[in-house]
């Protein structure tokens, strides 16, 4: 069913203020921090930088995370887009989207293999290279659980439901595709890496169907933390080879 009392422009106006927002922060704070801490080259330095270190990786998740929040409490205050009932609430059946993040992170592997890709591992080199320690296992527990939850209640609670929302007085099923489609192509496109786009569009028409279908966001949760664990442990393997 088609969700008939949301207010779309709104919603999805706060989408893009909170991204904004988000990424302004980032900026922000991994500004004063470059500052405090001598970083050669400052700020300027970090962008030319082939890794960043734990801390620029970490505040810019946490920067954009916080412009997410901002969207999702904007989308329902202004938007009129309420909770899905329980989309939170665990199920035993939910224990299969734990599988199927597994399998989508290796249909992916395997339908990139062909085109031979160089530099496709770049953009976890970047974020993972110079971490170690603490910094590391920071890293790894923000991108494992924490871009999951906080991205499927963004991309999927609040994107793809806008996007819905938009085209349903006029073909509630076409609506629900066109959602699918674009809110997946919004998630690739936004983490800003080509090579990478086409598997991350993939995975997002798989995130917003499951969101879909349950009518909660855990399962597509749960599917996205089992895709990037699948990720991490081959980081983690790599190092300790």
């Amino acid at each position: 069913m088609v969700e008939r009392t949301v207010r779309p422009g709104a919603v999805l106006v706060a989408a893009a203020a909170g991204f904004v927002i988000g990424e302004l922060l980032a900026s922000a704070l991994i500004g004063v921090v470059s500052t405090l801490t001598h970083f050669p080259g400052g700020f300027a330095g970090l962008a030319a930088a082939r890794q960043d270190p734990w801390w620029a990786s970490s505040l810019s998740l946490v920067g954009l995370w916080v412009g997410f929040v901002v969207a999702i409490v904007a989308a329902t205050r202004a938007g009129g887009l309420g909770p899905w009932p329980h989309q939170w609430r665990f199920e035993i059946g939910d224990l299969w989207y734990v599988v199927l993040g597994v399998a989508a992170q290796f249909v992916v592997a395997i339908l990139y293999r062909p085109f031979h890709l160089r530099h496709l591992n770049a953009p976890v080199d970047k974020l993972f290279g110079a971490a170690h320690g603490a910094g590391f296992v920071l890293l790894v527990v923000l991108t494992t659980f924490g871009a999951p939850i906080v991205e499927e209640w963004f991309f999927r609670g609040v994107v793809f439901r806008g996007l819905v929302a938009l085209g349903a007085t006029r073909s509630p099923r076409l609506a629900v595709t066109l959602g699918v489609v674009l809110s997946a192509l919004i998630f690739a496109a936004v983490h800003g890496e080509a090579r990478q786009f086409a598997g991350l569009a993939g995975l997002g028409v798989v995130l917003a169907i499951v969101a879909w279908r349950t009518k909660r966001l855990l399962p597509s949760a749960l599917t996205h933390v089992s895709f990037n664990a699948v990720a991490m442990a081959s980081v983690i393997a790599h190092r300790v080879h």
